[in-house]
């Protein structure tokens, strides 16, 4: 069964999922962005079958987010990357992550692992920086108001979401 599209609605959530297409992608995003560039190596870390393979590296290679690279021409055989697009992805993984690993999304009580800096070994968190200052804010600051693309649709959406939280 096909999931709806969707294509067309004025919101960028909406058109990264439709761009990256579903669960498997993204784990293979994760793979990809640890290194694994092989196709055995991909479908035996994730477990996919080789027909959802192949149609997720196809889709991700379509929207520019993998692109496919060849490493031998006798036999011929092609590996596959991240491009800028799909390594720009990092973030998502991350907080995907993190949300996980807040609530036990896997069941087994413990992170497999842990995002740290490479210099302290301490941990790290994903945070809203402001641009101008590279100063982290908090939580109950952030807001949300309509961007230069808003419709109808998003204005009122975000009218009941800000009066709704007494904002």
């Amino acid at each position: 069964m096909k999931s709806k599209s969707f294509e067309g609605m004025r919101c960028s959530i909406a058109g990264a999922l439709e761009l990256i297409g579903d669960r498997w992608a993204l784990l293979l995003i994760r793979d990809l962005s640890l290194g694994l560039s092989r196709y055995d190596d991909l479908r035996t870390s994730i477990g996919i079958p080789n027909a959802t393979l192949t149609a997720r590296l196809k889709h991700l290679t379509q929207h520019g987010i993998v692109e496919r690279v060849r490493y031998q021409d006798r036999p011929p055989r092609d590996e596959y990357r991240l491009t800028a697009k799909g390594r720009d992805l990092w973030k998502v993984g991350v907080a995907l992550r993190e949300w996980g690993d807040r609530w036990d999304a896997t069941g087994f009580g413990m992170p497999t692992v842990e995002t740290v800096d490479s210099e302290t070994g301490r941990l790290l968190r994903l945070a809203l920086v402001d641009p101008q200052t590279g100063v982290a804010v908090p939580k109950d600051r952030i807001r949300f108001r309509p961007g230069p693309g808003a419709d109808e649709a998003t204005l009122a959406l975000l009218d009941r979401a800000n009066a709704g939280s007494g904002r």
